[in-house]
């Protein structure tokens, strides 16, 4: 079997992977400890982000074409990618608060929604909260003007009622 042959269903689980994401973040895992590492992965797996190390060439190939053709600029060194098809702010928020206590992981880049990112905009992007605290902010912020009504509403009953 051919190296090439051997390669090709590397570069397509990446391409599949990649296909209908919503973010991919780049990072350099190069100093993390194994218990460090394992926590890592515990908790993208938990978001649902898929986190593998692929080889540069690898990504580069798969990336061909793509929305997330831009990351291959950033395809030096040990590289892994963080995947996510349903939050788009998802690896960037675990990845950059993982870094606040290990030092030793780097943000290098990433693309979310089809935009490229560079590591701050990647932190900048870790601030912006889930889509379901979002959801529920609005909602909160749109159920206390009712219950404030129900409220008043309640005590005009009551006060008309005392009187009768």
């Amino acid at each position: 079997m051919a190296k090439v042959e051997m390669k090709k269903p590397i570069v397509e689980e990446i391409a599949e992977n990649i296909k209908d994401a919503q973010g991919v973040v780049l990072v350099d895992y190069r100093g993390l400890t194994v218990e460090q590492d394992t926590e890592l992965r515990k908790q993208l797996r938990e978001a649902g982000v898929i986190y593998k190390v692929y080889k540069n060439t690898m990504m580069n190939f798969a990336f061909k074409g793509t929305e997330f053709e831009p990351l291959a600029s950033y395809l030096e060194g040990p590289n892994a990618i963080a995947i996510s098809k349903e939050d788009a702010t998802a690896p960037a928020r675990i990845l950059s608060n993982f870094a606040k206590n290990a030092p030793a992981l780097e943000l290098k880049a990433g693309v979310v929604e089809g935009n490229l990112y560079d590591t701050a905009g990647i932190q900048a992007l870790a601030k912006v909260p889930s889509r379901e605290e979002l959801l529920s902010k609005l909602l909160g912020s749109m159920q206390s003007p009712i219950s404030n009504l129900a409220r008043v509403l309640n005590q005009i009953a009551e006060s008309k009622g005392a009187e009768a």
